[in-house]
């Protein structure tokens, strides 16, 4: 689902080389995540830059933003500096790797997208298909890198398929990671889940975990989500 109408102006994104859309799972991401008006936050793989905008209205210190395509990078350096937060954004054309070797930096919060395809399950022709398939970045890479960056009391945050995130929070545990909290995400009332918000910490915590139906059987959105996204919408 496109959600860009209800995000358009409110952002100021301009998607003027990108075709790209601005799709459910950065939004729901972005909502969910809790931030600190002291946070220092990355976001790996930002796209046209709308997890730090949306977070960044919520109310943070600073967001960087690593993105390794130039063409999104250009179009999220662009949303950045005509956005109210301007001076409270940056983003890096660079591989998450190679940004997570040389920054001094450490984080409160990174939160990312990452990609969803494994193998040869990758849509042809696409940019979006080489932006979010594995062979780029592996899982193990992201949380080596995040690892690296976080701080020791820190939180990472991302959305995964629900088939995939068995595999990731595998890794994940062998890294020293847990499981904060989650959010299973239903795409219409009476589905199973088919994506999960998850925040993950270096300390052994006990899951707290929640559900959100995004559509009624009719493909209405749900009161829940009116409510979630009433700040965000401009109608």
């Amino acid at each position: 689902m496109d959600t860009r109408p209800f995000f358009f102006k409110k952002f100021g994104l301009f998607h003027h080389r990108s075709t790209m859309k601005i799709g459910t799972d950065a939004i729901l991401l972005s909502r969910w995540v809790e931030v600190n008006p002291t946070d220092d936050v990355l976001d790996i793989g930002t796209g046209c830059g709308l997890i730090p905008l949306m977070i960044s209205q919520k109310g943070i210190h600073h967001a960087d933003a690593v993105e390794i395509d130039h063409d999104s990078f250009e179009e999220a350096s662009l949303n950045f500096k005509n956005s109210a937060w301007r001076d409270k954004l940056a983003v890096y054309h660079e591989d998450v790797k190679t940004f997570a070797d040389r920054n001094i930096a450490r984080y409160d919060l990174i939160v990312s997208n990452p990609p969803f395809f494994f193998g040869d399950n990758v849509p042809q022709k696409t940019k979006k298909g080489l932006a979010r398939h594995t062979n780029t970045l592996s899982y193990r890479d992201l949380l080596v890198s995040v690892k690296k960056m976080l701080k020791p009391d820190g939180r990472f945050a991302l959305v995964l398929p629900a088939i995939e995130s068995v595999a990731f929070l595998k890794i994940a545990s062998e890294l020293g990671f847990s499981l904060q909290k989650e959010m299973k995400i239903v795409p219409i009332e009476g589905k199973e889940p088919n994506r999960i918000n998850m925040q993950l910490i270096a300390n052994q915590c006990k899951t707290i975990s929640e559900t959100f139906v995004l559509r009624y059987e009719n493909h209405v959105f749900t009161r829940e989500y009116k409510e979630f996204f009433k700040d965000f919408y401009l109608d």
